[in-house]
């Protein structure tokens, strides 16, 4: 080919790339928003008799996409028995790629991902949204490569701001960071810059949120390469974080130990922390205060005991991880200690007449309760703190499970634990029978759990936040990416662990083996 012949053929490619660019750029552009695309009934009805609509968006308006995510909703619905069920399934596995990956640079190392219809990156949501693809990290590079670059963006985030736990677009994305009405005159000490910083309550959770996707992307590629200075920052500012927040109220000349505290105000979406800010008193007992729940509600008392649980098992993954990148890390050691230190405290303190507390001040008062985002009670055993079948799990699921759960209730249609979050009784959240699934063998019980599920998604095919126990048509959130993650989550592990319950054979379906049927 001479010369000209070549550079013809140069320009004909550069025409072809543009033009290419140009259209998914019009295609995205033309692509609906997703909180009004899920809020009402779009493509085909599956066979069952829910005819559960097809709510993915359609491929030009997807985020990013993984040939190995849809061979697993292949390989799982054309052998799932109730086609209702595999239409839930199809839907709300690949929500998160399919609706939340809003930046994504490989070469800059940065991804940002929104949990639902605020555009912020929560940590705690983020590390759940992805953990059920962390079976595919080994087939697919690109999947690895998104998942490094949320990595190393939140990284960064906590470097910078350890006490937050949602953040705004990083600005290389060049996307515009929202307007939080709730957080606009909210006092925050330290400050923080609303640029970067979405919302600054801290929850000891978002942290283990962080630490779970860390390990859980080493655990399934042996990468450490994510294991830079910002994220090794980010370590050391957990740790600074727990040393903090394990100190009790006051000094032994009742002086207040103050490092972080949170105002509130009339506008925000929980009432003011008391007492300036620094939350209720608290003894020292070995485990980490935090501020607020995983459902960004106020906590009632300091220790929250499933969070404490959820930390002690991701301080001994770290640990391991540690030693592996660098077994002369000191880290390894202080990750350890502080495994046994919160353990020891959940025991001294955590539990109430053989039955484990919510919450607890470590001056004998205990919170009676559970709420239904995950940490939680019921999830102990999907946290891989304690088995299905521990004494004290069993009481305690027994409790929350009933009317001596304040935050338990059951209508005609629906039932579940719900939370203060949304501001009504009536509403529970189907997050809460998932963890309900995860923590039992009881083909009788999971089989109930999965068909009130089955049933209150409006119609729609995918799982809001919470909905109403008389009425499935009132719910709150018509797009919850974790939410969808963590029932897909559950269905992956019934195909493994109880494929009878929801396939036509009894044969297991594991994500990730190369011989499935």
């Amino acid at each position: 080919m001479d010369k000209a012949s070549a550079m013809w053929s140069l320009y004909k490619c550069a025409v072809v790339l543009l033009t290419s660019a140009a259209v998914i750029v019009q295609s995205q552009a033309q692509c609906p928003d997703f909180t009004d695309f899920a809020s009402s009934a779009q493509g085909s009805a599956s066979l069952g008799p829910l005819g559960l609509p097809n709510m993915r968006p359609p491929p030009a308006c997807r985020t990013f996409n993984s040939s190995a995510v849809e061979r697993v909703i292949s390989d799982m619905t054309t052998r799932m028995k109730d086609p209702d069920l595999a239409r839930l399934f199809e839907n709300t596995f690949p929500n998160t790629l399919d609706t939340t990956v809003k930046y994504f640079n490989e070469s800059e190392n940065l991804a940002f991902i929104i949990t639902g219809y605020l555009r912020a990156q929560w940590l705690r949501d983020t590390g759940n949204q992805l953990h059920v693809y962390q079976s595919l990290l080994q087939e697919d590079p690109k999947l690895q490569a998104l998942w490094k670059a949320v990595l190393h963006n939140e990284a960064r985030y906590i470097s910078a701001y350890p006490y937050c736990g949602a953040f705004q677009p990083p600005p290389e994305s060049g996307l515009p960071p929202t307007v939080n009405d709730y957080a606009l005159d909210v006092t925050v000490n330290p400050p923080v810059n609303n640029q970067t910083v979405f919302e600054c309550k801290y929850e000891i959770d978002s942290l283990c949120g962080f630490l779970k996707l860390s390990r859980t992307y080493h655990q399934n590629t042996n990468d450490s390469s994510f294991a830079d200075v910002d994220w090794y920052t980010a370590i050391s500012q957990i740790f600074r974080v727990m040393d903090e927040q394990s100190q009790g109220t006051y000094t032994e000349d009742f002086h207040v130990v103050s490092y972080y505290n949170w105002t509130g105000t009339a506008g925000s979406l929980s009432p003011p922390v008391p007492n300036g800010g620094n939350g209720e008193p608290k003894a020292y007992t070995g485990m980490i205060g935090t501020h607020h729940r995983p459902s960004d509600d106020l906590s009632t008392y300091a220790f929250l005991v499933p969070a404490n649980a959820m930390l002690s098992v991701e301080m001994t993954y770290l640990a391991s991880m540690l030693d592996n990148i660098n077994f002369t890390s000191p880290l390894s050691k202080l990750a350890r200690k502080w495994t046994s230190t919160i353990q020891q405290g959940i025991a001294a303190h955590g539990l109430s007449n053989g039955e484990y507390a919510y919450e607890t001040n470590g001056l004998g008062s205990v919170y009676l309760m559970d709420d239904a985002n995950v940490p939680s009670l019921l999830a102990l055993p999907y946290l891989g703190f304690l088995s299905k079948n521990d004494s004290a799990y069993l009481k305690t699921r027994q409790r929350l499970l009933s009317k001596q759960n304040p935050y338990y209730a059951a209508g005609q249609t629906f039932f579940g634990i719900g939370g203060p979050h949304v501001g009504n009784l009536d509403n529970v959240w189907p997050m809460s029978l998932v963890s309900g699934i995860f923590g039992t063998d009881d083909d009788t019980e999971i089989v109930k759990m999965v068909d009130a599920i089955l049933q209150n998604t409006a119609g729609l095919g995918l799982i809001h936040e919470s909905v109403n126990i008389f009425n499935q048509s009132d719910y709150t959130r018509p797009w919850f990416a974790w939410a969808n993650s963590y029932f897909a989550e559950m269905i992956l592990d019934l195909a493994q662990r109880k494929p009878w319950l929801i396939f036509n054979t009894s044969e297991p379906y594991t994500v990730g083996s190369s011989d499935q049927l």
